[in-house]
């Protein structure tokens, strides 16, 4: 089992930056892949990034060149950076962790509880 605990999430002006952290503990050895959704107010739950172990990464068209994400193995942490932040980012921001159970490698997906950014003047 894997639990994810996200912060970094606030306010802040369009334009400007906000560094989301994922901190992972459990059985961390199963993760496969590791990414970012996030959920506007009145939307359904959408990809922002994904981070495999291997290192390859995957973007949404409408974060691709603004958002980076990265992990710190050392601290079982994945980050995504956020930067020139528009209005339409506003939405809450959920870790998910992809994991690996049993011989046949069957996948099953954890997640964190979330954390709000606002993008606002």
């Amino acid at each position: 089992q894997v639990q994810l605990l996200e912060s970094g999430g606030g306010l802040v002006q369009p334009g400007g930056s906000l560094r989301l952290s994922c901190a992972a503990s459990g059985d961390i050895r199963s993760i496969n892949t590791m990414g970012w959704y996030r959920q506007a107010p009145g939307k359904e739950r959408e990809l922002v990034a994904t981070l495999t172990n291997g290192g390859s990464t995957n973007y949404a068209d409408s974060v691709k060149g603004r958002f980076t994400i990265s992990r710190d193995n050392a601290k079982n942490t994945v980050y995504l950076q956020m930067n020139s932040l528009k209005p339409e980012d506003t939405a809450v921001y959920y870790c998910k962790a992809v994991v690996r159970v049993g011989v046949v490698s069957i996948l099953v997906n954890y997640w964190g509880q979330g954390t709000r950014v606002t993008v606002s003047s």
